[in-house]
């Protein structure tokens, strides 16, 4: 046996934790800060409430929160020239705004273009701003992963990854994740334990990352319904986070898998929320993929309570069930063939995790579940 962990971050975890965003702020030793925030949370007051407590703490901060959806280009242009004489970022809400802020850390830094480390096309700076991670939502794992998605130029999912971009600090607080509508909880968490089903099963799976998937899928399976169901759990609120905190660290010790590929390759023709995307390539792939049935997926299957990998397919679709999930795709999506999405399966920056899935997918495979996929868009 052989593998090595990567760097995880500092964690604190708590209900109320996002007090201690300004004191931690200041003990980096910087005078001027960007905060990256998603606009419902800077409009909400809470933006201008965490800028007094940093001014109060000695530290100027800018708030950027002109974006929306996943992270585009000009996002990131804007967000770094926001980011002028900042000795810190602090990124807070979900997974785009963790992202944009991952990102302008590293290219505030260096001067460079965010294209300029796409797709690992140059080694990023080896002294990027420092960085505190904030999620409020459950799902991407972003806080403690070294990868980071935007759209380039002609709207394509594009990726930067590498340990320069990870937080220095994660602060985790329940109850920033309270006011997440039913569907987004579903969501978001349906994509955390996705991310830490396909790092425990796929071919790069490692004991180092199972370590995390495994409690994520504990965590995940035991809370996720009560916190759709109840959104002021904050017991069930802090497990799915935590789940979803360790999901990002497995899946950055060991990647993802088929569903992935096609929760991206739906992203390159139309706009779709990834866990959506995501839960809905898992379900649609999972009765093939466990007929694989190697000891790693049957281990997974009995951190979510069952007897064997060949139990989880209706245990699936039913806890999708009971999660309210929908299984149908945007109208964006009905002007686009079986063809095209099985063209951006095959696109090259969504190989690794073709080649990384437990089971060969072979070309005929590919079609087969694109095709499914469609369906789901012209309600068939």
């Amino acid at each position: 046996m052989q593998f090595s962990t990567s760097f995880i971050p500092e964690i604190r975890f708590s209900a109320g934790a996002a007090s201690q965003i300004a004191p931690a702020t200041k003990s980096f030793g910087v005078t001027r800060a960007l905060v990256v925030m998603d606009g419902f949370l800077a409009q909400s007051g809470f933006g201008e409430k965490l800028r007094q407590e940093l001014d109060a703490e000695g530290v100027s901060a800018a708030i950027f929160s002109d974006f929306s959806g996943e992270p585009k280009l000009a996002h990131l242009h804007a967000a770094i020239q926001a980011a002028e004489d900042a000795g810190l970022v602090i990124g807070v809400g979900g997974g785009s705004a963790l992202d944009i802020a991952k990102i302008v850390a590293c290219c505030a830094a260096s001067g460079e273009d965010p294209m300029f480390y796409a797709l690992a096309a140059n080694p990023l700076p080896k002294k990027p701003l420092k960085k505190i991670m904030v999620p409020t939502t459950a799902g991407t794992g972003s806080e403690t992963s070294a990868t980071n998605i935007f759209a380039g130029p002609e709207g394509k999912k594009l990726w930067i990854w590498g340990a320069e971009t990870k937080a220095d600090l994660v602060i985790l607080d329940p109850a920033l994740t309270a006011s997440l509508p039913e569907n987004l909880t579903a969501w978001c968490g349906l994509d955390a334990f996705i991310h830490a089903f396909e790092a425990s099963t796929n071919r790069n799976a490692h004991v180092g990352g199972k370590f995390y998937g495994h409690e994520a899928l504990r965590l995940l399976t035991g809370a996720l319904e009560t916190a759709v169901n109840e959104p002021q759990n904050l017991a069930a609120r802090g497990n799915v986070l935590l789940g979803s905190c360790y999901a990002g660290i497995a899946i950055d010790n060991c990647g993802t898998a088929i569903a992935h590929n096609i929760s991206h390759a739906l992203a390159g023709l139309a706009p779709v929320h990834h866990g959506l995307a995501t839960a809905l390539g898992f379900e649609g792939t999972l009765a093939w993929l466990v007929e694989a049935d190697t000891d790693d997926l049957n281990a997974a299957a009995r951190a979510c309570g069952l007897a064997n990998a060949a139990a989880l397919p209706a245990f699936v679709s039913d806890w999708m069930n009971r999660c309210g999930i929908v299984r149908a795709l945007p109208k964006g999506f009905e002007r686009f063939s079986a063809a095209d999405l099985a063209a951006e399966m095959r696109a090259p920056e969504n190989q690794p995790m073709r080649r990384s899935t437990i089971r060969d997918v072979t070309d005929g495979d590919i079609d087969t579940f694109a095709a499914s996929m469609i369906a789901l868009a012209k309600g068939q």
